[in-house]
């Protein structure tokens, strides 16, 4: 993140208003996607959803601020505003000139990210590393900013990809993190029912939305997904669903309904282990249940 550009005069357009929204959107780019193996031309068609809500982002107010990130099975990199220099933007007839960049920038970065991946193996997406790095970015943005400026920040996922039991206990940091600092976050489920996003998104007091058709994307992007968090509360969205609020265990990675608990830690276990494999501590043994001798009644 180190390798993002942010201009010192760019931030004079802070001062116009006492009141700016960033907006940080995650594209899981991924191509071990069961949605993007079966149809790869999907892709294409996701992208230029993103593309489409991110410019009617800007489009809301002239001081809004945006980033995109691409996350894949190796890297997260920002995809706008891309590392380094900025590329040329010719302009196109009858676009403004901002969208114009975003779109270049967005599709130029992407494919140099995606055409670097040469590796056939299918691992899956680093998405709690990825909203790592965009609440980073969200900091730095809010240490540079003007006095007296407020940001209101969120984070919008749209992810095709299975829940990652794996990543159990990096979903929860970073979600209690964005909680910390008043970040919202949104997820989009593009393919499947995704239990631990949503869970960050009840944790953070975002949106939750399981697609029913991935045709209508860019309709619920930004029915949905465009409105800041405020604004939501007077609009008709699709009701919320039960959460599902189960752990995963550090020994299985599965999600569980009833386990054991190590009482220095807090690590999860699906069954009983006479060590913590993750502190090292050692427990005693059960010992057998005690049965209560029944009463013996007397003769009379």
């Amino acid at each position: 993140m180190n390798n993002i550009v942010l201009k010192r005069e760019s931030n004079t357009d802070f001062s116009s208003t006492d009141e700016t929204s960033l907006l940080v959107v995650i594209f899981d780019s991924n191509p071990g996607q069961q949605f993007l193996r079966d149809n790869t031309h999907v892709l294409t068609h996701c992208l230029d959803s993103i593309i489409a809500f991110s410019n009617a982002h800007l489009m809301q107010k002239a001081q809004n601020k945006l980033a995109v990130m691409a996350c894949h099975s190796k890297t997260s990199q920002f995809i706008f505003p891309g590392p380094g220099k900025p590329i040329d933007i010719r302009q196109t007839d009858g676009q403004y000139e901002i969208f114009t960049m975003v779109e270049k920038t967005i599709k130029h970065n992407l494919s140099k990210l995606l055409g670097s991946d040469i590796s056939n193996i299918l691992t899956e997406s680093l998405l709690a590393g990825t909203i790592a790095m965009a609440l980073c970015y969200i900091a730095r943005m809010q240490r540079i900013k003007s006095p007296g400026i407020k940001i209101n920040s969120r984070i919008l996922l749209v992810t095709g990809s299975s829940d990652s039991a794996s990543q159990y206990m990096n979903y929860m940091n970073v979600f209690f993190t964005a909680q910390k600092h008043n970040v919202v976050i949104d997820v989009c489920a593009l393919d499947q029912h995704l239990s631990l996003l949503q869970q960050g998104c009840d944790i953070t007091g975002g949106l939750y939305l399981k697609l029913p058709q991935l045709q209508g994307l860019l309709q619920y992007l930004l029915w949905v997904f465009l409105p800041e968090p405020p604004i939501r509360e007077k609009l008709v969205l699709p009701p919320p669903v039960k959460v599902d609020y189960r752990a995963a265990c550090f020994c299985h990675r599965e999600l569980i309904d009833i386990g054991f608990v190590c009482s220095v830690c807090l690590s999860i276990f699906c069954k009983f282990s006479p060590i913590c494999t993750t502190c090292h501590t050692v427990f005693k043994m059960p010992g057998p249940l005690a049965v209560k001798q029944k009463k013996k009644k007397l003769k009379l």
